[in-house]
């Protein structure tokens, strides 16, 4: 098993891979890589249909947004959960041929013991960079919004504290000081929400977004976004 220890320093002086949601942490944690590493793309696993992503539900074209915005090429890949591992580790694979040394993703709280990222990454001869691993969560929103990244709130979790009319808000010093009042992680670590990123200091421009109809399904509730 590698050494664990080195998770957050894992993208030093290594050309990398990064696999991306599109949202803030991802996007955080590829920002703190390509700051001591080489980035050579980003890895996207899309639903079985192949129209958005498994992770945050986005679409193809936001996200090849923000990867041209970024100014990095993106790999998609469509995936049931039943052969979603199978399938990241094919891609993982193909970027290793490319010339990857390490995979990045933008967890906080991997266990030491039994992380699927690592189990991955070695399957596929890959360094494991996780530079946000074991940050404190307002700690890490707050450098993120430090940053001057801007991110919208696209989804949420109705049971976990999270309303409606959160949806479209935008990460800040404030609203971060209001979800911890109400209870709520302000990274959503626990599912209570995801967030779609549209700027920062590693975009060359911002992303124009238009908002759609938000849609219910169960527990959760999400703000569609389009390009403009």
């Amino acid at each position: 098993m590698a050494n664990s220890k080195k998770w957050k320093t894992g993208a030093e002086g290594q050309k990398f891979v990064a696999s991306f949601s599109g949202g803030k942490d991802s996007t955080l944690a590829l920002y703190e890589a390509m700051k001591v590493g080489q980035a050579l793309g980003l890895i996207v696993v899309l639903e079985e249909d192949g129209i958005r992503s498994r992770s945050h539900g986005m679409t193809i074209d936001l996200i090849t947004a923000q990867a041209e915005s970024i100014g990095l090429p993106v790999h998609f890949a469509a995936a049931s959960w039943a052969n979603y591992e199978a399938t990241f580790i094919d891609m993982l694979k193909k970027m290793k041929a490319l010339g990857a040394d390490a995979l990045v993703t933008g967890d906080l709280d991997m266990p030491e013991h039994g992380c699927w990222h690592e189990k991955v990454a070695n399957i596929a001869d890959l360094q494991l960079g996780m530079p946000l691993w074991e940050v404190d969560h307002t700690e890490a929103v707050e450098r993120f919004i430090n940053l001057g990244f801007e991110t919208i709130i696209t989804t949420v979790n109705l049971k976990l504290g999270m309303q409606e009319s959160d949806l479209g808000k935008v990460l800040t010093y404030d609203y971060v000081q209001e979800l911890k009042e109400r209870g709520i992680d302000p990274c959503g670590e626990g599912g209570e929400f995801h967030t779609t990123v549209i700027d920062g200091p590693i975009f060359k421009q911002p992303i124009d977004i238009q908002k759609g109809e938000i849609v219910r399904d169960g527990d959760y509730a999400f703000l569609p976004l389009f390009l403009s």
